[in-house]
């Protein structure tokens, strides 16, 4: 079995209180969740590590997630966060990037009023910052964002941005025309990597390989086998299905749309953008 990397998994406790979107309408992930809660299902299908990505805008939650990434060797890294329109962002972006265990930074771009936040000049110099450390940009998801993406990754080329859950396509509506056409532009763009994670939450009751299958064959058409990383993002992944159904959905698809580069998406792609700077690696397929 290939040893795999979940690229995209969050854990959280509800009595730190910086989670603002987390409220008890949220019934089915309104509680704490920790990477022991998600092993059985996850070691099942053979996930031996978990990026941790950021679930809160606040500096205390990413220092949260690197005491965890130090304390437990199932953590190859942390994506965390960081206050772009700060005077000192540049200066805690390099800080931060010097932290073993951070391996990226992700604003959450996707739950502010103004789509074009991230592209407004009192970003930039955290943008430029994060060029030149090498921590790779996350792209929150939203459709109407994948643009809003391609302008970021060609203003700042040597930025690594890896856009979260393909997107977001409106699968449950199955009007996939737009977001087709913005993925490919997208992709056009060398230094974007896109996570196949996400959709099932995304997809209402089109659940099946066909539907979730359509999204996955147009991600492999545009990216290639070297450019997609697989991710749960679990917990949020359990409002539609467990860890297993998604594991087992993604092994079908995978094999069916990255024959023979199976291990890059399941792993080696994520072990080359993520931890390129630490040298971290699972152990081998």
């Amino acid at each position: 079995m290939i040893a795999k990397l979940d690229s995209h998994l969050h854990v959280w406790t509800l009595a730190r209180g910086d989670y603002t979107w987390l409220t008890p309408e949220f019934s089915n992930i309104y509680r704490d969740f920790s990477i022991d809660d998600a092993l059985p299902e996850a070691e099942q299908a053979g996930v031996q590590g978990f990026i941790l990505v950021q679930a809160a805008a606040s500096a205390a939650e990413t220092d949260f997630l690197l005491s965890l990434a130090a304390a437990d060797k199932r953590v190859a890294g942390v994506v965390g966060w960081v206050d772009f329109q700060s005077e000192t962002a540049a200066d805690e972006v390099r800080r931060r990037a010097a932290q073993e265990g951070l391996v990226g930074v992700r604003p959450m771009i996707a739950d502010l009023p103004d789509p074009r936040w991230i592209l407004q000049d009192e970003c930039a110099p955290a943008l430029k910052a994060m060029s030149e450390s090498g921590l790779v940009f996350d792209g929150h998801a939203r459709p109407d964002l994948i643009s809003i993406m391609t302008t970021l990754a060609q203003s700042y080329p040597d930025l690594s941005i890896v856009v979260n859950h393909a997107g977001k396509p409106p699968i449950a509506s199955g009007d996939l025309d737009d977001w087709r056409g913005d993925i490919r532009a997208l992709a056009a763009c060398q230094n974007v990597c896109t996570k196949l994670s996400g959709l099932l939450t995304e997809a209402g009751a089109r659940t099946d390989d066909d539907a979730i299958g359509a999204v996955v064959e147009h991600i492999a058409s545009c990216f290639g086998h070297e450019r997609v990383l697989w991710g749960s993002d679990w917990p949020v992944l359990t409002m539609a299905a467990s860890y297993a159904d998604w594991s087992a959905q993604s092994e079908r698809l995978i094999k069916r749309h990255f024959a023979g580069h199976e291990a890059s998406v399941w792993r080696t792609n994520a072990e080359r953008i993520y931890l390129k700077n630490s040298g971290g690696q699972l152990g081998q397929a």
